[in-house]
């Protein structure tokens, strides 16, 4: 059983919090809290697998229950919030919170497969406990690990980047663009798995920790060099050639790897469109959406590059593109940017 504490200071959210949780006989309520002290004093005392979390509260407010917590344990944390405060979500991400959801989404009539990869999510999430007490949350610090190099890629002119990542994805993306330089002189185009709704404040939040331009991406835009694009929620993004230039579009066709937008998608089409001059990154994440894709750009003669464990919260999508035997190099996160600047120079 997952032992489960609910905080949020509203009773009808805990209710219907509650009442989804419950659907899944995995899932055991052992507590709530109606403010961020009592929230604070509950998870200490109780000591749950899983806790969701609110980010307005009286007392107390989310991130404030995230650093006192973490500082004294480590408990998975998802945030359970509304839309007008995802920029804050994603700030909770940095302090320790491991995935978040739109309060809507649990009121809204769930499909069998939405619901079942929110319950799948959540198991997962409540069994990283061990996980959360590396170097992860404290990358500034971390020992340094030495790259695997699996094969030296050959030099050759690169158009474009693309990246793959999920849990904890957040994170690992803000640090990876805080070491990127301002300079970096191709595109960038990433899939992000996001809640619905919560694409264009992560843009937005991710732009705040590069000195490149990051936006989210529109139907037919045009790649332009020193730029990041970021995937919309539920949709596919493709990477496309038309007239000699790159553009992005998207499409509707159903989920992959239970995934819309999939990596795979992005990293499929850009294969397809740039053969050998296209690198891809997996980040972070569960499940194993872009490994496919990552074969793909191998076989079309591209650079391909996974994160490695020790600096991965969850070590799912990078192992999965890893065990492929299509990946080039297997790298820390903090040796990823300083990779790719010198691998498009």
């Amino acid at each position: 059983m997952i032992n489960t504490l609910i905080v949020d200071d509203s009773s009808l959210a805990r209710d219907i919090i509650r009442d989804f949780l419950e659907g899944d006989e995995s899932f055991k309520i052992i507590g709530e809290a109606a403010d961020g002290e009592e929230g604070v004093q509950k998870i200490l005392s109780l000591n749950p697998d899983l806790v969701t979390l609110d980010i307005e509260m009286p007392k107390m407010t989310g991130l404030e229950v995230i650093e006192t917590v973490m500082k004294k344990t480590s408990v998975p944390i998802v945030v359970i919030t509304s839309h007008d405060t995802a920029k804050t979500a994603y700030e909770a991400t940095l302090r320790g919170a491991l995935e978040f959801y739109a309060k809507n989404t649990f009121t809204m009539s769930l499909t069998p497969e939405k619901r079942r990869e929110i319950y799948e999510t959540l198991k997962r999430i409540s069994g990283v406990k061990a996980r959360m007490s590396t170097a992860f949350f404290d990358l500034e610090t971390s020992v340094p690990v030495e790259p695997t190099l699996i094969k030296q890629p050959e030099n050759r002119k690169i158009d474009a980047v693309v990246i793959a990542s999920s849990t904890g994805g957040p994170k690992a993306l803000s640090r990876f663009f805080s070491l990127l330089p301002g300079n970096f002189p191709v595109p960038i185009a990433i899939v992000q798995h996001n809640s619905t709704g919560f694409d264009k404040s992560f843009a937005q939040w991710l732009d705040t920790f590069s000195a490149l331009n990051v936006k989210l991406a529109e139907e037919g835009e045009i790649l332009k060099p020193g730029t990041v694009y970021i995937a919309q929620t539920d949709k596919h993004m493709e990477l496309c050639m038309a007239g000699g230039q790159m553009s992005l579009c998207y499409n509707d066709d159903e989920p992959e790897q239970n995934q819309k937008p999939a990596a795979d998608v992005l990293f499929r089409t850009a294969a397809e469109s740039l053969k050998r001059s296209v690198i891809s990154v997996v980040f972070t994440g569960m499940g194993s959406d872009g490994a496919a894709g990552t074969q793909k750009i191998k076989e079309m003669g591209g650079i391909t590059l996974a994160q490695d464990e020790e600096s991965s919260l969850i070590y799912g999508m990078p192992k999965a593109a890893a065990e492929t035997g299509c990946v080039d190099m297997v790298l820390p996160l903090d040796k990823i940017p300083a990779e790719l600047v010198r691998l498009v120079q």
